[in-house]
């Protein structure tokens, strides 16, 4: 069996915390607000009051519609790294408890 030292579990543990904070960042933009439908009521309304003898080009609406799949694949990621996070945090938190239980001695009778 191995014991382990009370001195060396503190720092191991103040190593542990250094690098493993739990991040705290949060983002918070504009662009975050916006949503499909936002996108297609602005679509809709370029659309509708474009001037029809120089109607926008199809390269113009495919860019739009580019940026438009890129900004939804951007969001899908920005949500997955989210959930990654979230997983980490919820790891280190699991890895903190562990040493704190495995450097507090064990209770004796007396």
């Amino acid at each position: 069996m191995t014991t382990i030292n009370p001195a060396s579990a503190a720092s191991a543990s103040d190593a542990i915390d250094r690098i493993n904070a739990p991040g705290t960042i949060e983002r918070q933009s504009a662009v975050s607000q916006l949503g499909a439908g936002d996108f297609l009521r602005l679509m809709t309304a370029q659309l509708t009051n474009q001037d029809p003898s120089e109607p926008q080009s199809n390269e113009q609406m495919l860019a739009q519609l580019a940026q438009f799949s890129t900004l939804e694949s951007q969001t899908a990621s920005q949500s997955l790294l989210d959930d990654i996070s979230r997983k980490l945090d919820a790891l280190i938190e699991a890895q903190e408890r562990a040493i704190t239980a495995a450097s507090t001695p064990p209770a004796t009778d007396i």
